[in-house]
């Protein structure tokens, strides 16, 4: 598997020398965590067909998404992602555990769900496997039945459901200092009006999909002002780009 470097400087290199080292606690800000935020769409914009992101994701882009998770404390995601996704255990192999620990990480991440309403499938591999460790973001004052999973809640005050205290007490109750975030498009639009997104690593498959419904990377409402990103690299495969942008 040979990724191509086009910027800033041509370069050969794989996943997983690629996606390494990049230190993200040490960027966080004191009252927060250093967010990165992962996603994939199609050329004409699609986050996802039929619901999922597979049909769009390519060898390659699985082994940058797997790798990216060696890199942060945390690795958050919506309760719409878990749902389709039918999300399991955070770090998939032993030599994906023996990185994060070259990394100066734990070896087995915590994982952040955002539910504000507590609707999640406790079905789901992730909640059922007894060594994964849960922290769920809600506005409910619910707990899940059915867990074998390690879960604890930090819950929202107030009458909105504002991930800005959430984050900070992510930092400051669990020590969490960097989160790599997968959406999905419901959950980046409520982090990125709020200066809470870092970074933004984009996937773009070489695909088109169609469909005015479709998905996109961000839902709802245009945000306040346009976001500007500022290109860190760029990698190329089989005509499928890997973009890695800093937010301004």
């Amino acid at each position: 598997m040979g990724l191509h470097r086009i910027y800033p400087e041509p370069a050969t290199l794989d996943p997983e020398g690629g996606i390494a080292g990049l230190r993200w606690a040490d960027l966080a800000p004191p009252e927060r965590p250093y967010i990165a935020l992962n996603m994939v769409s199609t050329a004409d914009g699609k986050a996802a067909v039929e619901g999922r992101t597979r049909a769009i994701s390519s060898e390659t882009d699985r082994a940058i998404f797997h790798n990216l998770r060696t890199q942060a404390d945390a690795v958050m995601a919506g309760a719409g992602t878990v749902r389709s996704e039918r999300y399991g255990p955070i770090v998939k192999t032993e030599e994906l555990r023996a990185k994060r620990e070259r990394e100066g990480l734990d070896p087995h991440p915590l994982a952040v769900i955002v539910s504000g309403s507590l609707q999640l499938p406790v079905d789901v591999p992730l909640f059922q496997d007894p060594d994964s460790r849960v922290v769920i973001l809600t506005h409910s004052p619910a707990e899940l039945e059915g867990a074998r999973a390690q879960v604890s809640y930090l819950r929202s005050e107030g009458g909105t459901f504002d991930l800005r205290p959430l984050m900070e007490r992510l930092r400051s109750e669990h020590g969490v200092r960097s989160v790599l975030c997968e959406g999905g498009p419901t959950l980046n639009a409520s982090l990125l009006p709020y200066g809470l997104v870092d970074e933004l690593f984009l996937t773009i498959s070489p695909t088109l999909a169609g469909g005015a419904d479709a998905l996109t990377i961000v839902a709802g409402a245009p945000l306040p002002e346009l976001t500007q990103l500022e290109l860190v690299w760029a990698l190329e495969d089989e005509s499928e780009l890997y973009l890695r942008y800093r937010l301004r």
